[in-house]
């Protein structure tokens, strides 16, 4: 097969403990998983079922533990928000998957960052248009490593964080979560066949708010460590 432009290679994230890396096929996120963080953006938690929006794969930015990632502040925007998430990846194919199958499905867990550029994305939710231009551009997904499940368990409930520069500004416990990972799963597997390499950013939870050039951000989940990130 000749093809007019090489393809690039897949976006990889490393696997915790080994030499492998887990290449990215899709990015699907959770929005308004955290009944606190749905409140705080002006929505009523008891009302919504679970809704999804995506993120190309190149978005993704891989961080190793002990680095610090260097994020260049993105153009147009003056209101570059943080998402603390649990990060679930999926390692076995389906459709239609029932809910006590779900968990069968994921690979694995890490940390993770959905970066957001707020200010376009609140335009085009009053437009009614697409959140592209707020949640899909380059390297708007940091990463850390993948801890299989095998060896880190699955999450009903752990601690997730997020500090800026020392302070805390994210706190809570996957437990909160309003859909669950498995549920997740189920679901959004209705609508897309899942695939292994898919990534599921599951939520963020209350205190989402604006970074700086120079903010140091530190993310992390309960047996999935820290990573370290920096606005430049």
């Amino acid at each position: 097969m000749t093809f007019v432009f090489p393809p690039e290679a897949p976006v990889a994230v490393p696997v915790d403990g080994s030499d492998t890396q887990f290449a990215v096929r899709r990015v699907y996120c959770v929005g308004r998983n955290y009944a606190a963080h749905a409140r705080e953006m002006g929505f009523d938690p008891d009302r919504e079922p679970p809704f999804f929006f995506c993120k190309p794969a190149d978005a993704v930015v891989p961080v190793a533990y002990g680095e610090t990632l260097e994020l260049a502040y993105p153009s147009q925007t003056q209101n570059y928000h943080y998402e603390a998430e649990l990060v679930a990846v999926i390692g076995k194919g389906g459709s239609d998957i029932p809910l006590e199958q779900a968990l069968d499905h994921v690979w694995g867990y890490a940390v993770g960052l959905d970066m957001t550029r707020r200010d376009l994305q609140m335009k085009m939710r009053e437009m009614g248009r697409p959140w592209e231009i707020g949640k899909a551009f380059d390297r708007s997904a940091p990463i850390g490593p993948i801890h299989p499940a095998s060896a880190a368990g699955h999450f009903e409930s752990g601690a997730l964080w997020l500090t800026v520069n020392g302070e805390t500004k994210q706190k809570s416990d996957v437990s909160h979560l309003i859909w669950s990972v498995a549920e997740t799963v189920s679901d959004l597997s209705k609508f897309f066949r899942l695939e292994p390499g898919d990534v599921i950013f599951t939520g963020t939870p209350e205190g989402v708010g604006a970074v700086k050039t120079g903010d140091t951000m530190k993310v992390g989940v309960e047996r999935l460590g820290e990573l370290t990130v920096r606005v430049v």
